[in-house]
């Protein structure tokens, strides 16, 4: 079935069917323009995991989700596609998991790591990240060639390594919008190099990311701050924006401010915890403070009236199956993702 069949053939004002699609749409991956990437992974994450069923979640909440997008005309029209998760990876998660996490309290019981069935538990881990890393590589840059705008949708943190890697290949400067209640600067935490908590240390080692602009932070470690001094980053910590509104600083203005820090192309790394805890109470490292959902949005939104162009996205750390809430409220931040980088690259 071509594009133009699918739409033709679909009403989108119709019952959402659970038709094992995103949002219930009449797209397969060849005739969409937009394909997410699930990547089923919560291996080192150090507090509450379950997220790797975070994009299952998410699709079996998005079928009620109403098509209409006020910001994006006939949003649904560009064609959206959700890869279902992998069962490989989904089971080696589970299996990778159970040794992170006996490693993980180990530790945190001050016990011996470094010897024994713990440190061959860290380096099973750590070989499974790597490998996880290299399969959204390729996964990623195979569907770029393809021309398909790619958003991936985690899990933890961790997961977008990859990808961002893929496009480095594609583009020669590019900036990071990271939306996040922490930094994930952190060296190899917990001793996993490639750990939730170090995504944008990691990050740092691609010469094409010119910029990181980090917003809603609100819980971090000395280090971190420290990295974040540094001239390729830019902060908004949460409780100065908060400050900032107390004082009468209009949110459009503080939202000027950091799409202006961020070069032509970007990239959108959306951690579900920066939003309020109350939209996302059970995703892995919940903390209090956070942007609204709507402050979220209208930021986003100003990329593209700016004239921005969003080159990829990551959805991660939303709460797994059997926590409605979280995957109602994901849904509807990857639906609007979507629509934002279709409509910035000029597919709408």
């Amino acid at each position: 079935m071509t594009k133009k069949e699918a739409i033709q053939g679909f009403d989108p004002n119709g019952v959402g069917t659970k038709n094992g699609n995103f949002i219930a749409l009449p797209f397969d991956e060849q005739n969409a323009q937009i394909v997410l990437f699930p990547v089923p992974w919560d291996v080192t994450t150090s507090y509450a995991d379950g997220t790797a069923t975070g994009p299952q979640n998410i699709l079996e909440a998005s079928s009620q989700l109403d098509l209409y997008d006020p910001v994006v005309s006939k949003a649904w029209e560009m064609g959206i596609f959700m890869r279902a998760s992998s069962e490989k990876w989904l089971t080696r998660n589970a299996a990778m998991r159970k040794k992170a996490k006996r490693y993980i309290d180990a530790l945190e019981r001050g016990e011996d790591v470094k010897t024994g069935s713990l440190a061959s538990d860290l380096v099973a881990v750590n070989e499974a990240c790597e490998s996880l890393k290299n399969w959204v590589y390729l996964e990623t840059s195979n569907l770029l060639d393809a021309g398909k705008l790619v958003g991936l949708v985690g899990g933890e943190h961790s997961v977008p390594l990859g990808f961002l890697e893929a496009l480095s290949e594609r583009y020669t400067d590019f900036g990071v919008l990271h939306l996040d209640a922490h930094f994930d600067l952190r060296n190899a935490y917990e001793g996993f190099p490639l750990s939730h908590a170090s995504i944008f240390y990691n990050a740092l080692k691609i010469k094409e990311i010119s910029k990181f602009v980090h917003v809603g932070i609100r819980d971090f470690c000395e280090a971190e701050v420290t990295i974040a001094a540094g001239k390729r980053h830019k902060t908004y910590y949460d409780h100065r924006i908060k400050e900032g509104m107390f004082d009468g600083i209009t949110w459009r203005k503080m939202c000027k401010k950091i799409v202006k820090q961020l070069p032509k192309n970007v990239y959108i790394s959306f951690d579900i915890d920066s939003l309020d805890p109350h939209l996302c109470p059970n995703t892995g490292t919940p903390v209090p403070g956070g942007l609204g959902y709507q402050e979220a949005m209208y930021l986003l939104g100003l990329l593209v009236l700016e004239g921005k162009k969003i080159i990829g996205f990551d959805l991660s750390e939303v709460a797994g199956v059997g926590h409605e809430w979280d995957g109602n409220v994901g849904a509807r931040v990857l639906y609007r993702l979507c629509n934002l980088m279709g409509a910035s690259q000029g597919k709408n």
